[in-house]
């Protein structure tokens, strides 16, 4: 957007406010577009070691998540970074940290989730009664305003 305000005629200060960047950055947006034309603006790929998961492998790995940790052979509902790392080592034979594991989650789309925590021995039924039938006797009452006077 900025190569397009700096090409109709915009200036450095002016692109900079519309576009809500700093002026060095127009400027060099700018020079490029010079030396470059518009190829030179487009966003390169970020340098890095390439990721060790195909992109079929990533799918799969998905799809195990989606299924659950209990369908993984894992003993309660909770993934875990290191489960994950587990889980990769097992299906494809590749060995990361577990620190970076929640990378590839990123760039799955998951969050962290903290789990709710509940008794297995939670009975709803019972506590809705109780609510129901015996909270109304044991919840405090506000104070009188003014209290008693003597």
């Amino acid at each position: 957007m900025a190569g397009r305000l700096v090409q109709a005629g915009k200036g450095i200060r002016e692109t900079a406010r519309l576009v809500d960047a700093s002026s060095s950055s127009v400027f060099r947006w700018k020079s490029a577009l010079e030396e470059g034309g518009t190829e030179a603006l487009r966003a390169k790929p970020h340098p890095g070691r390439p990721s060790r998961l195909s992109a079929e492998q990533k799918a799969s790995l998905l799809e195990t998540l989606r299924r659950g940790p209990e369908a993984a052979g894992f003993a309660t509902d909770l993934w875990t970074l290191a489960r994950v790392a587990q889980v990769i080592e097992e299906q494809f034979g590749v060995k990361y940290h577990p620190g970076r594991v929640w990378h590839i989650l990123r760039e799955l789309g998951w969050s962290p989730q903290k789990p709710e925590r509940r008794a297995r021995e939670r009975d709803e039924a019972a506590i809705e009664r109780w609510r129901e039938e015996e909270w109304e006797g044991v919840k405090k009452k506000p104070a009188t305003k003014g209290g008693a006077s003597s």
